[in-house]
């Protein structure tokens, strides 16, 4: 079972410093949790990871449910045995998958029926089966499973969604067996209304999960707009529970929603951006295939200790991805993972020193660019 403890608050905001303890270690918050959504973080084998003292990855439910198969991650003990992965995991509920093939779905107040991406085959998620797929896994963190508001949507569908995930956290919560080796967390949802957001709060607070994570981010709503909701809910949310925000997000998103109470980050955007080009750095985004690299010698990030920028230079690495070249995914996503991994060591640093809207204000005039 999971615990989480706060160990610093910074005088400023609702940024707090902490430790969730599992028994297959420590994760020191706020943390970024890179996305293997299949049993691998695309292009990086796990002892990069490792060497970068990745504390926690993230799995999938849906997709490892369609392939390889729950029966082959059972034959082999559980998910961490199948990928050689000896720290925390945490899978999704497959909710966010469900929602993305939204036209390949239909829902019904048991669950959902949709149809597989890879074959086109029918097959049907419902919190028990959810649970159930999660337990097999044998992941250290389980999401409840959910229904994703989109974005934008009418209040009345908002929240006939939101009491329908409701009535399946809690059946989430009574199919969960494994509760000395298996944390379950709820998903506040209610798309873009407060209101709507705390009602799912105190409903998931009376079932009493271990952990809070909000989810419905990040589906086309303006920044602003979830930043604004953040600023509402952070002191809404239970204090002594982790908060996680799913699939958020760019490095001033990240630091913009710890200001607000977040402790937990996941998204695709580090090394979905890797092998697109686009590289993160202290000095803002670079993006590699541009000619001005062609001939500069110099590291990607003069102030980076990763070891892409310790051994190659920016000519090199454009030279790589303009030649499609498979070694060219694998550099660019260790040089952002890495980034994103001493963002968070940054943060933590800023809110033990009281510091954190001094930081936070330094990246945002790095990052004015859109990413």
């Amino acid at each position: 079972m999971l615990s989480f403890r706060i160990l610093h608050k910074d005088p400023n905001s609702l940024g707090r410093e902490g430790v969730i303890t599992t028994s297959r270690g420590l994760i020191k918050t706020p943390v970024f949790m890179p996305v293997g959504t299949a049993g691998t973080v695309k292009a990086v084998p796990h002892e990069f990871l490792e060497e970068m003292n990745t504390p926690i990855i993230l799995g999938n439910t849906y997709h490892l449910y369609l392939r390889p198969g729950t029966g082959i991650i059972e034959k082999f003990g559980g998910l961490h045995n199948f990928i050689s992965w000896n720290r925390p995991i945490l899978t999704d509920s497959g909710g966010f998958q469900v929602f993305s093939h939204r036209k390949l779905r239909k829902l019904n107040e048991n669950g959902v029926e949709f149809k597989s991406h890879l074959d086109g085959s029918t097959h049907f998620l419902s919190p028990e089966k959810s649970i159930e797929i999660q337990e097999i896994l044998g992941s250290d963190i389980i999401m409840a499973f959910d229904e994703c508001t989109p974005y934008p949507v009418s209040k009345p569908e908002a929240e006939d969604s939101m009491l329908l995930s409701m009535r399946w956290a809690q059946r989430c919560s009574e199919s969960w067996k494994n509760r000395n080796s298996q944390t379950l967390f709820g998903i506040v949802q209610g798309g873009m209304f407060v209101d709507l957001r705390k009602q799912s709060i105190e409903k998931l607070e009376e079932i009493d999960l271990p952990g809070m994570a909000l989810g419905g981010f990040s589906v086309g709503e303006p920044k602003n707009i979830m930043y604004e909701i953040l600023e509402e809910l952070g002191g809404y949310l239970p204090v002594e529970k982790p908060h996680y925000l799913m699939g958020v997000g760019t490095p001033v998103d990240i630091v913009q929603s710890v200001l607000r109470g977040i402790d937990m980050f996941d998204c695709v955007l580090p090394t979905r951006n890797a092998r697109n080009g686009m590289l993160f750095t202290w000095n803002g985004p670079v993006r590699i295939k541009n000619a001005i690299h062609s001939m500069d010698d110099s590291p990607l990030d003069p102030k980076c200790g990763c070891p892409v920028c310790s051994r190659y230079s920016r000519a090199y690495l454009r030279h790589l991805f303009i030649s499609g070249e498979i070694l060219s995914y694998t550099l660019n996503s260790i040089h952002n993972l890495h980034f994103y991994s001493a963002l968070m060591a940054k943060i933590r640093e800023n809110i033990k020193a009281g510091t954190l809207n001094r930081f936070s204000q330094k990246l945002l005039e790095s990052y004015q660019e859109e990413i």
